[in-house]
């Protein structure tokens, strides 16, 4: 991979160890994709944070890095609610070790922010064609398909590194000719809410890392293609895809030739029955239309089960009347985190959710029994007691 003169004196250290250490992982990213060269970022969204994944290892790694970040940079969920941990039940030493993650990243000058939507609480962070770095699956999916930014599926080393030096390798998505479809997928029903987060759950196993290219009878808002997006990224590995009629690239394209049909019983299928001890929203975080249908939901009523609801802590302390109207029905809002990262999830035997994503992430990361349902049904599972 080429590197200008100033990339050269970066590589060499002339511009200390952290900048040394950002250019050696840059280059290494570029030589094993093939890379022609470095181009700039707009934005760096860093996965990694939660000590629940990272561990003693990561902490010491962040630690040690020295620098400011080049790029407007943002932070992945953490562990726990950086204000209300202890609600959560987590212990004194987690919390400690968590927030020396959290400053270790905020000291480089990375937000910390600590959401998975970034896009929900800066709208300068990627636009149409913007060539980004980020790593969370879900916010890698939405840049890409929903935006019409451009970035690869970064892991949290990989995105700091382009943070840091304000630069990525050219390949892979920020390339025209991989983000053409591989596959159609078309639906055979009318589809709500969270059947997105279903249809995704089907279809990234299914599709594996292809771009897939739907053609549904219904338009899907942005949070429904967030949902869909997400699932695809956790049960397969799809970090774009194309809507007709919904994303902004899916014009630029004719249907593929192979085609896979998905049909209303297979989504159903996806939902389930049973008795959870904690019913989760916002994985990924709730957006203020989510929290908006959720406080309609539980208006008058109260929660007889633990439940969660997860968001950015901008939109918490933006909309304090809305999360005080979802709160009185006994509700809990967190920031900062969400039921997937956090060890909180660990001390409960079952989970319903609405998530596609966290259908999927939950039993293997949490090791908890994970129910799927539409939001009406978890709010039914939670004031049913």
């Amino acid at each position: 991979m080429y590197l200008t003169p100033e990339e050269e004196k970066l590589f060499n250290g002339e511009r200390g160890g952290t900048c040394q250490k950002a250019m050696e992982i840059l280059a290494a990213l570029g030589d094993i994709y093939g890379a022609d060269r470095l181009i700039p970022i707009k934005s760096a969204q860093i996965a990694g944070v939660s000590y629940k994944t990272i561990g003693e290892a990561g902490l010491e790694w962040i630690s040690d890095l020295k620098g400011k970040v080049a790029v407007p940079s943002i932070l992945n969920p953490a562990g726990m609610d950086r204000e209300c941990w202890q609600e959560m039940g987590i212990s004194e030493e987690f919390a400690e070790r968590q927030e020396k993650i959290i400053r270790a990243y905020e000291a480089l000058g990375v937000r910390t922010e600590c959401s998975c939507t970034p896009y929900n609480i800066f709208d300068n962070l990627a636009g149409f064609g913007d060539h980004v770095a980020w790593s969370e699956s879900s916010a890698i999916s939405y840049a890409n398909s929903v935006i019409g930014a451009r970035t690869n599926r970064e892991g949290g080393p990989g995105a700091l590194a382009a943070a840091l030096v304000g630069k990525t390798p050219n390949y892979g998505f920020h390339l025209d000719e991989n983000r053409i479809p591989d596959v159609l997928i078309k639906v055979e029903a009318e589809l709500h809410d969270s059947d997105y987060g279903a249809l995704g759950y089907i279809v990234g196993e299914i599709v594996g890392d292809r771009v897939p290219f739907f053609e549904l009878k219904s338009k899907p808002s942005k949070d429904e293609l967030k949902s869909l997006g997400a699932a695809m990224a956790a049960s397969g590995a799809v970090a774009l895809y194309h809507v007709v009629g919904a994303s902004p690239e899916a014009g630029k394209y004719g249907a593929p030739e192979e085609r896979i049909t998905i049909e209303e019983r297979q989504i159903k299928e996806i939902y389930s029955s049973g008795e959870p001890d904690l019913i989760a929203f916002g994985c990924p975080h709730s957006s203020v239309s989510e929290l908006e249908r959720l406080a309609r939901l539980l208006n008058g009523k109260k929660v007889r089960k633990e439940v969660w609801v997860c968001t950015s802590r901008a939109i918490k302390n933006k909309h304090p009347e809305l999360i005080r109207k979802i709160e009185k029905s006994g509700a809990k809002v967190f920031c900062d985190t969400c039921m997937v990262v956090s060890p909180a999830s660990e001390r409960f035997s079952c989970m319903m959710v609405n998530s596609g994503k966290a259908h999927k992430y939950v039993p293997n990361l949490c090791g908890v029994r994970s129910i799927m349902a539409t939001t009406e049904e978890c709010v039914e599972a939670a004031v049913r007691g």
